[in-house]
């Protein structure tokens, strides 16, 4: 384990996401930067070079799956921890094919989102447990 603070870049199109995450996260690491879209990202993961990015997934523009993507192309060697509110399946599939490391749900952020960059930061995935939104249940149709 490093004991260098893990360098971290935040990337989320939502300003209230991104200084929560900054509150949650500046205890034990350095936040190198905080951007609001993807391109921005890729840019300037070249300059800062972070052990981490912790990438929303549904942003306007690029999103964080394809961002994840071009940062690889990039030669990015940062882990991403994808911060979500998407609980599927199929979006976790994803993440992981984009060489996602970490999975964090948005409600379980303030949880969740520091031991996630830890793990990430040594190459050990995490994923928030996703039991922790009740789905809707699904009713007959009323009888008349």
């Amino acid at each position: 384990m490093s004991s260098e603070p893990v360098r971290v870049l935040l990337v989320d199109d939502n300003e209230g996401m991104l200084e929560l995450s900054t509150r949650v996260l500046r205890s034990s690491c350095v936040i190198v930067g905080a951007v609001t879209n993807g391109v921005t990202a890729v840019e300037v993961a070249k300059v800062l070079r972070p052990h981490v990015i912790v990438l929303d997934i549904s942003m306007h523009g690029m999103s964080g799956l394809q961002t994840a993507c071009a940062l690889r192309f990039a030669g990015s060697l940062a882990a991403v921890v994808f911060l979500t509110i998407h609980d599927e399946d199929e979006f976790v599939a994803a993440a992981r094919a984009a060489g996602g490391t970490g999975y964090v749900l948005k409600p379980r952020l303030v949880s969740d989102l520091l031991t996630a960059v830890h793990e990430a930061r040594e190459g050990r995935r995490f994923e928030s447990p996703r039991e922790c939104w009740p789905r809707p249940a699904i009713l007959p149709p009323p009888i008349l």
